[in-house]
């Protein structure tokens, strides 16, 4: 790897972390728990579209660890790393479909997010119970999702990535 590829990794990096950071400090929805605006996914859908699969993963790796480490201990680092592992494998794949935008990717990796770590929380609970919050997280998740995508499209028009 070469030093510019590891400043742009650096720099990406920092950003999803501030991004996190600045993000647990709205309060989007107290009545809901675990809505959040996943600012930090616009940057992961920059590098998918602009670096590619490999590089979001190792940048999404990243943001879970070091966020997890910074600011969120163990317990949130593993409902993290759920809904983030099963939101890239899903834009991943939704990415290379025809028809499907930015928009239709950050959608439904927002909804995979929600939906990985319920399914964490289930496992921990061992009771379907969790799930109850599904209806609420959906619908939060595709305006989220709609927002990050537009960010997303915003910012690599802007530093002359093309259009996405």
């Amino acid at each position: 790897m070469n030093t510019k590829a590891i400043a742009r990794y650096g720099l990406l990096t920092a950003m999803m972390l501030i991004l996190g950071f600045l993000e647990s400090r709205i309060p989007v929805a107290m009545a809901i728990p675990g809505v959040k605006l996943g600012l930090a996914n616009a940057v992961l859908l920059y590098a998918l579209y602009l670096m590619g699969g490999k590089s979001a993963l190792i940048l999404m790796v990243l943001k879970v660890v070091l966020s997890g480490l910074s600011f969120s201990g163990l317990s949130a680092m593993m409902y993290s790393a759920a809904g983030s592992a099963l939101s890239l494998a899903l834009m991943v794949l939704l990415k290379k479909i025809k028809g499907f935008s930015v928009l239709g990717v950050s959608v439904v990796g927002a909804v995979g997010h929600n939906v990985g770590q319920l399914a964490v929380a289930c496992l921990i609970t061992g009771s379907w119970a969790p799930m109850a919050q599904l209806p609420l997280l959906l619908a939060s998740a595709v305006l989220t999702g709609i927002a990050t995508g537009l960010a997303a499209r915003l910012t690599v028009k802007h530093l002359g990535g093309g259009n996405i």
